[in-house]
């Protein structure tokens, strides 16, 4: 699927909907003596929707590599900091929402590690470098596939006749 806006993307939606998780949680009572964290925290997770935002805004596929590859390492930093959250000793109340939004960050990083490895194994280069000639490139790329596709049913129809 192509998608046209970044606020369509199911990785941009799963890492607001963690954004707005965590400032729910971070309100809790227990953060009040640890500021610095529940700056970082939501700092870290904010990072990750934006900067797959900025990357699909940039244009080129390299770009968005890199900001990907930065929002992956967001969902790590959070990830780190709720393993921290599970050891001490003042969260542990709140372990039950701790665990869903370690999971949360878990899955978007899944995400967007297949979308960086499906990324670097496409040939599409951006829409930054979309012109007559590539599109043009392009659709005689697709013909060709098109056209082996039709002769390999060709030849597996013929195998199939000749088995009877």
């Amino acid at each position: 699927m192509k998608y046209k806006r970044f606020e369509d993307l199911p990785v941009w939606q799963a890492a607001i909907e963690l954004a707005m998780k965590t400032y729910a949680f971070t309100s809790h009572d227990a953060f009040r003596r640890h500021a610095g964290l529940r700056d970082q925290l939501e700092r870290a997770t904010l990072s990750i929707s934006n900067n797959i935002a900025e990357g699909f805004e940039r244009g080129s596929t390299n770009e968005l590599l890199a900001f990907l590859y930065i929002a992956r390492g967001s969902a790590g930093e959070v990830r780190s900091m709720h393993c921290l959250l599970e050891r001490v000793s003042e969260f542990s109340p709140l372990q039950s929402e701790i665990c869903d939004l370690k999971s949360r960050a878990e899955q978007a990083s899944r995400q967007l590690y297949g979308w960086i490895e499906q990324l670097k194994n496409g040939d599409i280069t951006g829409q930054r470098h979309l012109n007559d000639n590539t599109r043009a490139r392009t659709a005689v790329k697709q013909d060709q596939d098109a056209f082996l596709q039709e002769l390999d049913r060709i030849r597996q129809s013929g195998k199939d006749a000749s088995d009877i």
